[in-house]
């Protein structure tokens, strides 16, 4: 992405003055007659994602008054989308918003995907004084790859596409990455991660991603991501409405590779183990069937009660890797269920976790930097709902537990190494477009976990 954020810039630097309700009268009481007027005649009142250009004798622009009704930072994205082109910078705003907030949220807001676009639109430009450039640019960066990648359609956006995508991010930060795929995955004790990718068409082969960065001597924190390109929901085939959007399964892989690149861009003090099983779950001949029991890493067997449920099955595997170098924090991201929207809907993604210190502080961690998550349990009454007749558990619980998002959770946990451990079930996507959040692939929850990260080993 082309950056947003400016530590420098020459030329005309238009002054932007963030402002609340309550100090919207003082501010306009500053300017001359004609802004006055324009104030008046606009009824500028502060209100949330209000805006007043303010022209001066010979027609340039002045300056800007931006209303942020009672909103903290996240207000500050719809400003990008309501900008003419054009160089600006924060002159004045709450002292509750600090400088890189402001610019961390601009730049989301400036977020377009445009690559299929001919004539990408031109975007204003935001001089942070007063921010640490360098952060702000890091977050923005990662966070538009994952946008990027979730928005990206199936046919440019397959296992290969993501194994190319971890190898850069690996090279530009000194970081080990090994890639098994396709029948390699059964020499090297992935079957599930295989069973659900053996289908793809060749060169679309399924693949486990591992990649490792940091010191030996620092704490392991493992973070594993859903990969899957495209899911066709296998032999269970989805119908063609929840198909439509199914390139944005992938989400969870796209999400821990942007998490894992502001780790290794702060340099944080920790060890990294970064796990994207990435497939496919397409249909052929070679497709795993309803009523399949398959092999998982941990030993344990799978029965495949429902082919549509194959995200848990490449992160039993990825879970059971982890768990093999003893983290002392796992976090795993997955667009796992639709269970979990018809909870708490498109924006407010739930996560797991029966550690309550880690729980605690992800909440904290979620207000801190207005990324909104919420608490599901692992409620151990539906646990039985997961026992299979034939295999030592299903991959589809019986219906009378019902709350899909949890069992769910409760099928991965089987797997989870020991300790700290939290699973987010992401939607990664927006559904409504709105100033600043352009509908399409979104990122969520992982501004969030950095915090948590920074908080808890920083």
């Amino acid at each position: 992405m082309s950056d947003v954020i400016l530590d420098a810039a020459e030329g005309v630097i238009v002054p932007v003055h963030l402002l609340r309700e309550a100090d919207v009268e003082a501010a306009v009481a500053t300017l001359g007659p004609q802004g006055r007027g324009l104030a008046a005649a606009q009824g500028f009142k502060g209100k949330a994602g209000q805006i007043l250009l303010v022209h001066d004798a010979e027609g340039g622009l002045e300056q800007v008054l931006f209303g942020l009704g009672q909103a903290r930072a996240s207000g500050v994205r719809a400003l990008a989308a309501k900008l003419p082109q054009g160089a600006y910078q924060i002159a004045a705003g709450p002292e509750d918003i600090t400088p890189d907030e402001a610019a961390l949220a601009f730049a989301l807001g400036s977020y377009r995907f445009d690559r299929y676009k001919k004539k990408p639109d031109e975007r204003p430009r935001l001089l942070a004084k007063g921010a640490d450039v360098a952060a702000v640019r890091a977050m923005a960066h990662a966070c538009a790859l994952a946008r990027d990648m979730i928005n990206t359609p199936p046919n440019d956006m397959g296992p290969l596409q993501i194994e190319t995508i971890a190898r850069e991010i690996a090279e530009q930060h000194g970081a080990a990455i090994t890639v098994i795929t396709g029948e390699g995955l059964l020499e090297a004790n992935y079957p599930a991660v295989h069973a659900v990718g053996r289908a793809a068409a060749a060169g679309r082969e399924p693949r486990m991603i591992e990649l490792s960065w940091g010191q030996e001597d620092h704490p392991l924190v493992a973070i594993i991501g859903k990969g899957v390109v495209f899911d066709t929901g296998g032999l269970d085939i989805k119908p063609s409405a929840g198909m439509r959007l199914m390139k944005k399964d992938m989400g969870g892989a796209a999400h821990a590779l942007a998490l894992a690149r502001m780790v290794m861009a702060a340099r944080l003090p920790v060890r990294l183990l970064v796990l994207t099983p990435t497939v496919e779950n397409a249909i052929s001949g070679e497709a795993m069937r309803p009523g399949d029991v398959i092999d998982s890493r941990k030993g344990l067997t799978i029965e495949v009660g429902n082919t549509d449920a194959e995200g848990r099955l490449i992160l039993a595997d990825a879970l059971t890797r982890a768990a093999e170098f003893s983290p002392d924090l796992t976090i795993d991201l997955a667009t796992l269920t639709g269970a979990a929207r018809v909870a708490l809907g498109p924006q407010l993604p739930p996560f797991m976790t029966d550690d309550e210190d880690l729980a605690t502080a992800i909440m904290a961690a979620s207000e801190a930097t207005e990324d909104p998550l919420w608490r599901l349990p692992l409620w151990k009454g539906y646990a039985e709902s997961l026992d299979s007749d034939v295999a030592d558990l299903k991959n589809d619980p019986d219906g009378w537990a019902q709350a899909g998002a949890i069992t769910a959770g409760l099928f991965l946990q089987r797997f989870a190494p020991e300790g700290a451990w939290v699973h987010l079930d992401i939607f990664a996507w927006n559904p409504r477009a709105k100033p600043g959040v352009p509908a399409g692939g979104e990122v969520m929850a992982i501004r969030a976990l950095f915090r948590l990260l920074q908080d808890r080993y920083g």
